[in-house]
């Protein structure tokens, strides 16, 4: 399952992340807010209990989430994305998972895992930029089940029919949250008409 953020502001934000003429500072700061905006909505159902808080007037009848939420940023591009995630949940807890798409094979290799602890209540949000042809993404989906999480959201700013298809084939139950579903992959699994390379725009590498 997939939920496509529509939202005018996402949209207008992505037009600018798309401009190959948008600089690195720029491009971290869109990807930001556009993370922002994509969390908002996966969170949307949070789990949630009712607690007493007494105001400076009198006692108000209001809610507190409960569930514990970890972000797992995939290394490199999914940095780009935390600072915003965790403005937005500042008690979170954060793992990191090193991946990249082996050139040849486009087979995805794992080169680094550093989880917190699964709990029984742990959500655990996976963020990436791009959903290219999902092979990454539903790796680190299995290394969370793997490691015991139980519920399990993926979050990208830019996806195609081909990675949402294979990761929604292999791990069904985890909902994608994305800014737009663009048109396909090219013969290099770039994504198009895409942004190009998440990473290298975010941290001026090319």
């Amino acid at each position: 399952m997939y939920i496509e953020v529509r939202h005018p502001l996402v949209q207008h934000k992505l037009s600018l992340v798309r401009d190959k003429a948008t600089g690195s500072k720029l491009f971290r700061e869109l990807v930001g807010e556009i993370s922002k905006f994509l969390a908002y909505e996966a969170l949307r159902e949070i789990p949630t209990e009712p607690v007493a808080v007494e105001t400076p007037l009198e006692t108000a009848q209001c809610h507190r989430v409960t569930s514990e939420i970890v972000l797992v940023p995939i290394l490199r591009a999914g940095i780009g994305m935390l600072d915003a995630l965790t403005d937005l949940v500042p008690n979170a807890r954060i793992g990191f998972l090193g991946m990249y798409r082996d050139p040849v094979t486009s087979e995805p290799v794992e080169y680094y895992a550093k989880l917190p602890q699964a709990t029984d209540d742990s959500i655990a949000i996976v963020i990436d930029p791009m959903l290219a042809t999902g092979g990454s993404s539903s790796a680190a989906v299995q290394l969370l089940k793997d490691k015991g999480f139980k519920k399990i959201i993926f979050i990208c700013i830019v996806s195609c029919p081909e990675g949402l298809a294979a990761l929604s084939k292999d791990h069904p139950s985890v909902p994608i949250y994305t800014a737009c579903v663009d048109r396909q992959l090219n013969d290099h699994n770039y994504i198009l008409p895409g942004l190009g390379d998440a990473g290298d725009r975010l941290f001026g590498t090319k």
